[in-house]
């Protein structure tokens, strides 16, 4: 029977699934985030565009890397040829999308993605490598993809001081959220943890808010976000840890929480 159990349907869909959906759940928060602040800064259906290719280029990135661990693993896998395809399909949309987004709204938001460059090249170096999972693609991959936030604000409009504000939020609040959350899950796994390196993180996080106030670029609701993150994760590092899809849930929150506070000021300030 071809849909029964052990059938060759089933194995199929279980090989598309884990070719083309992402297995970092935290990924799609870190994607969204940018996304939501930008539009919520300044909305435009360029913006929206720009928005939607970056949630594409998410997606597009599980199959790409599966495609080039095997390029560099010199083998082909029944997954190749189907990560190729879904891949390039993906990255055609992107594609798409980011030629209509320069016909609406020009070549301005083009400078803070040309700026993540290097941080995604650095992931991408990782990601062949079957080394996705350390520290520093993560807090590239992160820092990387917070640039969306100025250029979808850029593609509305928006002046470059609150643009480059944005990417400052974004990008410390990851500095300070990433290296908590590994650290988290592995105090709930059992595994001792190097206290000081979290609490280093915080400390980064919360100057890298205060530096960008400082010149006018962050708003103070921004920086009272994040340093209220940091203060509170170097807390809770010190407390019994919670289960880990628990951490999971309060790491959603808590960015979404930094992007409101981000974007008030714009809106109602």
């Amino acid at each position: 029977m071809a849909g029964g159990r052990g059938g060759e349907p089933p194995r199929q869909r279980s090989m598309l699934r884990a070719v083309a959906v992402p297995a970092e759940h935290g990924g799609w928060g870190l994607t969204a985030e940018p996304v939501l602040l930008g539009l919520l800064v300044a909305p435009s259906v360029a913006g929206a565009a720009l928005g939607l290719a970056a949630v594409m280029a998410f997606l597009a990135r599980t199959p790409l890397r599966l495609l080039g661990v095997d390029l560099h693993r010199h083998r082909r896998l029944p997954r190749t040829q189907l990560a190729a395809r879904v891949g390039a399909a993906e990255a055609s949309v992107v594609a798409a999308l980011i030629a209509g987004v320069a016909v609406l709204a020009g070549h301005a938001w083009w400078v803070p993605l040309l700026a993540a460059v290097p941080l995604v090249a650095v992931e991408a170096v990782y990601d062949v490598r079957s080394r996705s999972r350390r520290l520093v693609p993560e807090l590239c991959g992160a820092v990387g993809i917070a640039a969306v936030a100025p250029a979808v604000a850029r593609a509305g409009g928006a002046s470059w001081t609150i643009a480059i504000g944005l990417w400052v939020v974004l990008a410390a609040r990851s500095l300070a959220s990433i290296p908590f959350a590994r650290a988290q899950v592995e105090r709930a796994k059992g595994r001792a943890i190097r206290r000081a390196g979290v609490d280093v993180a915080q400390a980064l996080g919360t100057v890298a808010v205060v530096v960008g106030w400082a010149v006018g670029a962050v708003p103070l609701a921004g920086l009272i976000a994040v340093a209220f993150l940091a203060v509170g994760q170097a807390v809770w590092i010190r407390v019994r840890p919670p289960r880990i899809a628990v951490t999971g849930v309060v790491q959603l929150v808590a960015g979404l929480g930094v992007v409101v506070a981000a974007a008030a000021p714009t809106r109602f300030g």
